[in-house]
């Protein structure tokens, strides 16, 4: 059995495959498995494998139980390095669960600090002075403010990551004047930082060239935590050392034929722009949760009307909308009830339109990604082109051998579903 040079810890689907596409794009031959693996994974050959659990949203015991046994697993390949991976917006809440897992992979891997590093310029994702930025825009400004299940008001990274963790003060910066200074200037504020107590650094980045310096900052690291961008880095440093052959790029994927359908669970600004986009040129079916709730649509409906378009060409099933029409749905229905009425329906439709001959899916939201997913029985994937940073094309590597794409619902221009099309050929 081969070492793995890389094991990463996702806490939902689509944050796995943008962090696999990262490390693909490096030259690494990478392999996301979905859920905790099992004996049945032994068998993956892989430079990288990226465990996508459904973690993000789910009470931190949970989360925190799911992820060390994901932990203990690579290190037992053995993995020579961890990534816990989160969203580049830091999705989360007070209770976390981005810091009592990063605190239980600390301790998993008996070390005493981590970087926290969610920075991804490529989309937009900056940190200054440990406040993140979406653009131009605080965190707290942008449209996450009003996410259904994250809602993230508070930019000071430093001050979220410190309400989740055991001591508020185990949170401390590493500055971009330090960063800028290089990698020797940033070991050595993290080696002041560890004599104070602190455990987790929260990292300015405004530039990629940041992101290469922090990798190799935290080469000694057994554990990193932060979005993909901090995957950037690592590539070229495993290259350096003899742990990587010389590759670039993803390796082409088997060809895939037959209908298209994108499923859109995501609300996000981007993704509604999408939907827009996409609509105004195929069939688009858009699902109510109301209207579930009150049998004024059904699923059997849905998956009646979606073949029957999939018969012609490209179908778009969304559940897209403003803030205003989803605050109100939580509101009549409660968050949870609503969010899973959703969810059912994303995987009855996906199982459906398979049925019916989809081979090629693009799923838009990390919720969604994660159900559809789950519902198709897929559990191990090879990572493929990028359709846009952050989102590649995937094979699945159990059967029906599907060509899927799973879409963090902040990723990709309005033009992001026809582009999908384009770019699988």
């Amino acid at each position: 059995m081969k070492p793995l040079v890389l094991g990463v810890i996702a806490d939902d689907v689509t944050g796995a495959t943008d962090i696999a596409s990262m490390l693909t794009r490096g030259g690494m031959d990478v392999v996301q498995v979905l859920g905790v693996p099992t004996a049945a994974d032994e068998s993956v050959e892989a430079d990288a494998l990226v465990v996508a659990l459904k973690t993000r949203t789910v009470p931190a015991a949970e989360a925190v139980g799911e992820s060390l046994a994901a932990g203990r697993w690579l290190l037992g390949r053995p993995a020579r390095q961890l990534v816990f991976k989160y969203c580049s917006t830091f999705d989360s809440t007070d209770a976390g669960n981005i810091g009592p897992v990063a605190e239980a992979l600390l301790d998993l891997v008996g070390e005493e600090l981590t970087l926290a590093c969610p920075a991804y310029p490529d989309n937009g994702r900056t940190v200054y002075k440990g406040h993140l930025f979406v653009g131009d825009r605080l965190l707290s400004e942008s449209g996450m403010r009003h996410h259904p299940l994250t809602p993230m008001t508070d930019p000071d990274l430093v001050r979220v990551l410190g309400r989740q963790c055991r001591r508020p003060d185990s949170v401390g910066l590493v500055p971009l004047e330090v960063v800028e200074a290089g990698a020797d200037a940033t070991r050595r504020r993290l080696a002041s930082l560890r004599t104070k107590g602190v455990r987790f650094a929260v990292t300015d980045a405004t530039a990629n060239r940041h992101l290469e310096t922090l990798a190799a900052a935290a080469a000694g690291l057994r554990l990193i935590t932060g979005g993909s961008g901090i995957a950037m880095g690592l590539p070229p440093l495993y290259r350096r050392v003899g742990l990587l052959p010389e590759r670039s790029g993803a390796a082409a994927l088997p060809a895939s034929h037959g209908p298209v359908a994108v499923l859109a669970g995501s609300c996000s600004e981007a993704t509604r722009a999408q939907v827009a986009t996409m609509a105004s040129r195929h069939p688009a079916i858009g699902l109510d949760p109301l209207a579930l709730a009150e049998r004024r649509q059904t699923v059997a409906d849905v998956v009646t009307a979606a073949a029957a378009a999939l018969a012609e060409g490209p179908v778009l099933v969304h559940s897209t909308a403003p803030p205003g029409r989803v605050a109100d749905a939580q509101a009549r229905l409660g968050r949870e009830r609503s969010s899973a009425l959703l969810e059912e329906a994303f995987g009855e439709i996906a199982r459906a339109l398979v049925a019916s001959g989809a081979r090629r899916l693009v799923v838009a939201g990390g919720e969604t990604s994660g159900r559809v997913a789950q519902a198709l029985g897929v559990r191990r994937l090879r990572i493929g082109p990028e359709i846009a940073p952050g989102v590649p094309w995937t094979a699945s590597l159990d059967p029906p051998h599907l060509r899927l794409a799973f879409k963090s619902g902040n990723f990709g221009g309005e033009d992001f579903f026809l582009r999908a099309m384009e770019v699988v050929g």
